[in-house]
């Protein structure tokens, strides 16, 4: 991997015990090391790769692939990981911007923002994580437009995203990443798993 940029600066042993445990979870699943598309539709997204899936699984490893090359390496991993169980709720929704900003042009389009929301709903429903939303993907889509886009130019800024999801639950629910579709539960600490005591 070989990258020098640094992991997330949290203290303590859980912690550390805690990106062991991750890390031996992704060599076992990666043992290379890096995760292609593929590893990450089989291995990473609940077994939920199907048609109804893959869409949504495409753009949560486009986010995951910060720098583009086609490959999620540990670092890219376990910052993406860690973000979504500890990060703030501004932090959560900077990530769950890029999901959503498809073309990486720093705004959100209709169609970009119902793409994401059509492909979650499907996957959701696929996978038996949710219940049905009673509303479809367009009337999701309508109603954030509604309260995000201030300045009503048909695009979401940052700004706006973060700032109505803090103002508005609903929202917020829709729009933050669900960590539950990229297997990101605490693994289990070592010695918990091999039944020792200690």
């Amino acid at each position: 991997m070989g990258q020098a940029a640094t992991l997330p600066c949290r203290k303590g042993e859980p912690y550390v015990t805690e990106l062991y445990e991750w890390f031996r979870k992704f060599i076992t699943e990666c043992p290379s090391g890096l995760i292609t598309l593929h590893e990450f539709q089989r291995h990473f997204c609940n077994g939920t790769v199907g048609s109804e899936s893959a869409e949504y699984a495409q753009q949560l490893f486009r986010t995951l692939d910060s720098n583009r090359d086609g490959v999620v390496d540990f670092r890219e991993y376990v910052m993406a990981i860690s973000m979504l169980i500890h990060g703030s709720a501004v932090e959560k929704l900077q990530w769950s911007f890029k999901l959503y900003d498809k073309d990486g042009d720093g705004a959100i389009t209709r169609e970009e923002m119902l793409d994401i929301i059509q492909a979650a709903y499907k996957m959701s429903v696929a996978a038996g994580l949710t219940e049905p939303n009673p509303l479809t993907a367009e009337e999701c889509t309508k109603r954030i437009f509604v309260r995000l886009d201030k300045d009503k130019n048909a695009v979401i800024s940052l700004d706006e995203f973060i700032e109505g999801a803090l103002d508005d639950d609903w929202i917020r629910d829709m729009l933050e990443c669900d960590p539950s579709t990229v297997k990101v539960e605490r693994p289990l600490r070592r010695d918990t798993t091999l039944g020792t005591h200690g």
